[in-house]
């Protein structure tokens, strides 16, 4: 069996005395055609002190209701549909660390971290380049204009991987890693 490409991408609230901390709010998964695979809202394991509705457009009801499964459920789901396949993502160290699960580092394909849309963009050495100024810089198109939503960014983060799927393959299969690596503080995110 061959490995399926899937696009994850997760949105947090805040916990903790100043709601800094962040936890998962909501996660999303597509597979390589952008169709949704698994979209929920997690219901919260702490007392949430910033919903960040601004941002996330997230709000108390989200993650109480019937659209919402404990996290320890969610965690299951997202590790059995991503164990053995290909992830792609923006920034996915931060997807996998409040998911609390690990992957395959080489099974891991980030738009943040690909070094030819990083020179396109002129990143920084220690910067990232967000998914919103990749998405225009390289594809002249918009997310991100509302609320976060991880469906819309797991299939942003795939639509740009698709545009250099050919040319990334190839480097990995040459075994010529084509990506910076992620910031060593999430080192236990991957295997």
């Amino acid at each position: 069996m061959s490995k399926q490409l899937l696009g994850i991408s997760a949105i947090c609230v805040g916990v903790g005395q100043s709601g800094t901390t962040s936890m998962v709010a909501r996660v999303a998964i597509v597979n390589y055609t952008g169709h949704t695979v698994f979209d929920t809202f997690v219901q919260p394991t702490m007392p949430v002190t910033d919903y960040r509705t601004a941002s996330t457009g997230i709000e108390p009801a989200h993650l109480t209701g019937k659209q919402s499964m404990p996290f320890a459920t969610v965690q299951q789901h997202v590790a059995n549909y991503i164990k053995g396949n290909v992830l792609v993502g923006h920034c996915i160290w931060n997807d996998l660390s409040v998911l609390g699960i690990p992957h395959p580092a080489v099974d891991t394909r980030d738009v943040a971290l690909y070094q030819p849309f990083r020179n396109t963009v002129r990143t920084a050495p220690t910067a990232f380049a967000g998914l919103q100024t990749l998405l225009w810089q390289l594809m002249r198109r918009r997310c991100q204009e509302g609320c976060l939503n991880p469906v819309e960014n797991s299939r942003a983060a795939m639509d740009l991987y698709r545009t250099h799927a050919g040319g990334w393959e190839d480097a990995v299969s040459k075994g010529n890693w084509p990506c910076q690596l992620p910031p060593s503080s999430f080192s236990r995110c991957y295997l």
